[in-house]
């Protein structure tokens, strides 16, 4: 069997609705995989107005808006005439990325008709009730999980720190690392622009503590506000920049007077706005990788983050950034005040931050992933 042998059928909550790190990785994946001969059908909800330009044919799942969120969908199911299409697709390996009822049903599916199952993690979704006052649910979302990772015949997790997690956690025994890779023509110090930042009311010589991604409590938002508000009551000069869009957006705002909000930004307008920070600041623990912390430092940026999977994997303490323990706000607030005041210490560790992300390359990183769907596909040969 080669890749030319693959009929995938991934399933997944978000393909094309959200841009963010698992559908651009999701995309160039599925490209990759085409461009190699291979078959891969989607099947995912879909909108009218998506914000990823889909790689691809996507079979649409019907699905509801979630309330208060309604720029994503749930699936309700693989069913109807998308399950028929699947069934008639006849995948000789099933790519599930989301943990709902239809990845739990193409699972199950697959089991009957003894064909290999992939599941990806892309984010800790155990973690999310902790950040809407329902951390006691925790646990069971976790066996939740679990229920459905335990019918796979392999997991991938983006970093050595997920997969440690998702061990321990008793997800799996085979799970493998599917890492993040960059996109170098955007993101690069070249991109930084003294003139932007002018017109963002930003002068030369102020130090910029940028945040980028969805702004939605579970990015660790409040853990942010609560730094900088300490770093204000330091006195330390600093200016903050925050790039993206979301629900929690005015509340952000309201908390954070003074800060910088340019919005959602995309392709070189995105790069030009990570590479013109002075050191990026992720309080997020709900990542399974950091493409905003790889994001930067291939801009030469220096990283404070929470010691947790979105970044431990990524960022060397004392060498590119720094680490701190999740939701210490005292923490934080020591790790950024230099960064601040210290020019030679942000250029040392922007450019270590700069080796240090060379690696990620897209190419090696989908190539490695081919090399797992065929391992499964081989093992199961009778599902060819």
């Amino acid at each position: 069997m080669d890749v030319t042998d693959l009929r995938i059928a991934l399933v997944s909550g978000n393909y094309n609705m959200v841009r963010d790190g698992p559908t651009q990785a999701l995309n160039r994946l599925v490209g990759h995989v085409l461009e190699l001969g291979g078959d891969v059908r989607i099947f995912a909800p879909t909108v009218a107005n998506p914000q990823v330009d889909a790689v691809g044919e996507i079979v649409s799942l019907p699905s509801i808006a979630i309330p208060g969120r309604s720029e994503y969908r749930v699936p309700l199911g693989l069913a109807g005439r998308a399950k028929e299409k699947f069934e008639a697709f006849r995948p000789n390996l099933v790519h599930v990325a989301s943990p709902d009822r239809a990845s739990r049903q193409a699972v199950d599916w697959a089991r009957k008709h003894d064909v290999p199952v992939l599941g990806s993690v892309h984010t800790r979704f155990e973690t999310y009730p902790r950040y809407y006052k329902l951390g006691f649910l925790e646990p069971a979302v976790e066996a939740w999980l679990r229920s459905m990772y335990r019918k796979c015949d392999a997991l991938v997790a983006p970093s050595e720190g997920m997969v440690d997690v998702l061990r321990a956690q008793g997800m799996n025994e085979d799970i493998g690392i599917w890492t993040r890779g960059i996109d170098r023509s955007i993101f690069h110090p070249g991109a930084r622009d003294l003139a932007w930042r002018r017109e963002q009311g930003i002068a030369d010589d102020e130090v910029v503590i940028s945040f980028l991604g969805r702004l939605v409590m579970e990015k660790g938002l409040d853990v942010f506000t609560d730094s900088i508000i300490e770093l204000r009551k330091r006195q330390v000069p600093h200016r903050v920049m925050v790039i993206g869009d979301g629900p929690a957006r005015g509340w952000f705002e309201k908390a954070l007077p003074g800060g910088i909000f340019v919005g959602q930004q995309e392709g070189t307008d995105l790069g030009r706005a990570v590479a013109s920070a002075d050191v990026f600041f992720n309080p997020s623990i709900t990542e399974t990788f950091g493409n905003v912390t790889l994001e930067h430092m291939a801009c030469a940026i220096p990283v404070v983050a929470a010691n947790a999977t979105g970044s431990s994997s990524l960022v060397v303490d004392g060498e590119t950034g720094a680490l701190v323990t999740p939701g210490d706000v005292e923490g934080f607030a020591d790790a950024l005040a230099p960064y601040c005041t210290d020019a030679d210490l942000r250029a040392r560790h922007g450019a270590a931050g700069l080796e240090r992300s060379q690696p990620y390359t897209w190419e090696a990183i989908n190539a490695s992933m081919v090399d797992t769907y065929l391992r499964l596909a081989k093992a199961k040969p009778q599902a060819a």
